[in-house]
This record gives C-alpha cells, structure tokens and sequence, in this order.
C-alpha cells in the first residue's frame, strides 16, 4: 500500500546554507550559548529544547513560550521540520518513509514494529560512497552529508506519523523502543553531525534515548571505531559479510582500506559495559560465504570479542550477481557458530516486499 502523505504547515524551516540558526541543529549546550545571546535568561535554552523534539512541532508558536520570545527566536533562528513524500506499508507491517530534503536530495528511514515494539531504521547520508556491491543504495554513490536537524528530523516525523495514527504512549522517547543506524548511508563517514545528533536524541532534556537503545553499525571505518568509543556511549554494530580478507575485499571496498585484521583489532578495543556484545551483520551469499568453512573460519576470527551474529539472508534487487543460499545450507552455517558458543541468529527480512529490507534502501521515493 503506497499514499501520500498529508503536509503538515511547513513554517519556520531555515536553509542549510546560510540564513537563520536551525535549532534542531544545536545540542543543548550549544542552543544555550545561542538564547544567551539573544539576552534570554539561562532556564530558557532548557525549556526551549524539551519542547523542540516534541512530535507534532513545526512552527515556534507550538512551542508553548511567550510571543516575545517567540518573536524574538523568529527573528535570527528557525526550526526545520521533514514531512515524507510518501510511505509504503508492507504485508508485514513495516513501513518506509521517504523524505525529500530541500535541495531535493531523497532519503528513506523504515519504521519495524514487532510485538507492540517499534524499531526505527534512520538514514545519516543520502546516497553512500562505501560502494557495497550487494548494496542498492551503495549504487546510488554519495550524495551528501545530512545535517543534525536532517537525522534526528526523521525521528520526529515517524513520531509524529505514529501519534497520527493513534499510537498512544506515556511520552514521547516511548513511541520508539529502538533507533538503529541501519539506513542509508555510512553513519562513521558522517561523523560530526552523527554526533551531534546522538548528543541531541539522547539528552534527558530531549527525547533522552538510553544508550542501549541506540545501535550505529558501520561497515568498518576503523578511526572512526576508536572516536566513537571514546566519543560516546552506544551500541556498535558492524557489517562483516566475510572473514576472509580477499572476499571481503571484493563485496566491500572499505576492506582495501581498513582489511579485518584492523577492523577487528578495533572491536577488540570498543569500550563495552557489563554484558554488551558487539552485533556482527553477515548477509549470506550463495557460493561466495555461506561455506561451513567460511562459517569456521568467521568462528575463528572472532573468538575473544563479546559478540551477537546476525544471519541476513541475502534481498535480490534487481540485476545482481548474488543470490541467497537456502534454508539449509543457513541452518548448518547456524549450527557451526553456535557450536563454537557464539548467540546466532537468521535475521528474516522485513518489508521486502517495499523494497524497505536490508540493503534495499534508494531513496526513489
């Protein structure tokens, strides 16, 4: 089922280059120094941020403040907002949302309900330049960068569709149990403004997601391993797909660069609390690394990391030289890794049918 989307009152939506201040691109700490410096009093910025990450926000008149200060924000700063062109539910309940941007750039976030749960995969680029060749959006190439505002906007518009459609929930942060940096794009590569908006979606003032409930997977910018460990409290996934080099190196070009020795020697570092674990993402590719020696060898490399694997089976897109080895053959490379004590899992896809699974991401909309 595919409809478009009611558009909301864009109002009070500032441009990326130049112009006003967007607000939803400040932490709380930055949004503070700009509020002082328009004589507001301290307690002010605090106010002003709880209500900007409210669903349903789009104008400062929403914002429940004074019309002096309301005026007074208008006049140097704005508050941008994304509405989605159109969103897509699956047979299975999943729906993509697809966003166009305001220079026109498309990006698509896929929001995952299970057991009165929901789980929101968000985009950090449009586009990506990581190049996966079993990835529809890694075809695209690199667009851009998306800006604070631009990340933690998809959230708020999923939030805002949910309440649209009767989702009711004590507070706002419990419309969404989970955020996965899943979407399109490498979130590492976007590091700055990945962030800041993680500052901004999990401050107790905002939105205050847990660390728990976030996940940032990346396909192994190993720098960027370390910053984010040092940086931040997160939940770390990471896009494996092979445990031998030249295998790798050929599905992923980042291997060229950054090959597994490195990358797992960075996993190995990840600051991970009491009982956290590193996810490992691993799509099956029929005669490439679904072997039950690939599985060995995979047992192997990651021996002594905390560590959770996710079997994807691998989503055709078109033309493509790969394909998904059957039940079996996924059972049996199941079976090696858990034998070796390692928590598998056959992650089934979801929202295949709209394009919406795993490595399916376009931004056609």
């Amino acid at each position: 089922m595919k409809h478009k989307e009611q558009r909301a009152h864009r109002t009070d939506t500032g441009s990326p280059r130049g112009g006003p201040t967007d607000l939803r691109d400040l932490p709380l700490e930055r949004l503070a120094e700009f509020v002082a410096g328009l004589g507001l009093p301290g307690k002010r910025a605090k106010q002003i941020f709880a209500r900007l990450y409210r669903p349903g926000v789009f104008a400062f008149s929403q914002l429940g403040i004074s019309r002096e200060v309301t005026a007074l924000l208008a006049q140097d700063a704005a508050m941008s907002s994304l509405f989605p062109v159109t969103v897509e539910k699956s047979a299975d309940t999943t729906e993509k949302f697809a966003f166009r941007l305001e220079d026109g750039a498309m990006i698509e976030s896929v929001l995952i309900p299970e057991d009165g749960r929901h789980t929101l995969c968000v985009s950090s680029q449009a586009g990506c330049a990581m190049g996966c060749g079993f990835c529809l959006t890694g075809g695209l190439g690199f667009v851009r960068n998306l800006r604070p505002a631009e990340i933690v906007g998809q959230v708020l518009a999923v939030m805002t569709h949910m309440v649209a459609c009767g989702i009711e929930r004590a507070t706002p942060r419990e419309l969404l149990n989970n955020l996965v940096f899943m979407g399109m794009g490498e979130p590492l590569a976007n590091y700055d403004n990945l962030l800041t908006a993680l500052s901004i979606l999990m401050d107790d003032h905002g939105l205050g997601f847990s660390e728990r409930r976030i996940t940032v997977s990346t396909c192994g910018i190993v720098p960027r391993m370390d910053d984010l460990g040092r940086d931040i409290r997160v939940n770390l996934a990471v896009s494996l797909h092979s445990a031998d080099d030249a295998v790798r190196s050929s599905l992923m070009p980042v291997n060229r660069t950054h090959g597994l020795e490195a990358l797992l020697a960075a996993c190995r570092r990840y600051p991970l609390g009491k009982k956290k674990v590193i996810l490992f993402e691993y799509i099956m590719l029929k005669g490439i690394n679904d072997s039950l020696a690939d599985a060995h060898l995979l047992a192997e490399k990651l021996q002594g990391i905390p560590s959770r694997i996710n079997l994807l089976p691998y989503n055709g897109s078109g033309d493509t030289e790969f394909s998904c080895p059957d039940g079996a053959q996924t059972l049996a490379f199941q079976k090696v890794l858990r034998e070796a004590g390692f928590n598998t899992f056959i992650r089934q896809s979801r929202g295949a049918d709209i394009s919406a699974a795993c490595g399916q991401l376009a931004g056609k909309g």
